[in-house]
């Protein structure tokens, strides 16, 4: 009887030592973990975007590059006397901005070609051509349509779709290192081209530098 009382209490005691050690093991735990916080307006955190978490472009840069580049745009003599003046809203298209960095961009180029499209749309000026239905009719047409800007393709496409002017552009970067420092300066140069004539109407670039330490 005694070794058995010897063996629970043994028992016992093992089991209230695993149990304190796993206590702790989840309190250590639960101060590392990681935690998830929520930013922007209407939040706690309104400027969680603002900080520079990279040198790769992110959502401020992309405001801040189609902000400027509208600006440009709606103020521009072609703007005001060919689009706002006529008063006709033509229909434009946006062809893929090609990426002439070094970088892989791909998803911060297709937010950068969604919020031109929107800032276009939002201008009430012109009709803009959906890009997912200007992808659609090049398949259908038997077109390619690459980043880089090819006006007989643009032609073609612009005809099928009744289009007057098209957006077309790149981004490029130039990277410098100087001791434990990296600067990353982007330009996002867009032009307008007339479909039928093969004009640009309308051309201009905006920069953005980035730079991080380390």
């Amino acid at each position: 009887m005694m070794d058995l009382a010897v063996s629970r209490r043994s028992i016992s005691n093992h089991a209230i030592a695993a149990v304190s050690l796993f206590s702790a093991f989840a309190i250590l735990l639960g101060g590392c973990a990681q935690q998830a916080i929520r930013g922007g307006e209407g939040t706690d955190n309104p400027d969680l975007d603002a900080p520079a978490l990279s040198v790769k472009l992110d959502r401020e840069d992309i405001n801040y590059l189609v902000a400027d580049y509208l600006g440009a745009l709606e103020s521009s003599r072609f703007w005001q006397q060919e689009i706002r003046k006529r008063g006709d809203r033509p229909l434009v298209a946006i062809w893929p901005i090609q990426n002439a960095t070094s970088q892989h961009i791909e998803d911060q180029l297709l937010t950068l070609l969604s919020s031109i499209e929107t800032a276009l749309v939002n201008t009430g000026d012109v009709r803009v051509v959906a890009r997912s239905r200007q992808a659609e009719l090049a398949k259908e047409v038997g077109l390619q349509q690459t980043s880089a800007y090819d006006a007989s393709t643009a032609r073609e496409i612009g005809r099928q779709l009744g289009v007057k002017y098209f957006f077309t552009g790149k981004i490029t970067s130039v990277e410098e290192r100087l001791n434990k420092l990296k600067r990353v300066q982007y330009s996002l140069f867009l032009q307008v081209i007339e479909i039928e004539t093969g004009m640009i109407e309308f051309q201009n670039e905006v920069t953005r530098s980035k730079a991080i330490k380390g």
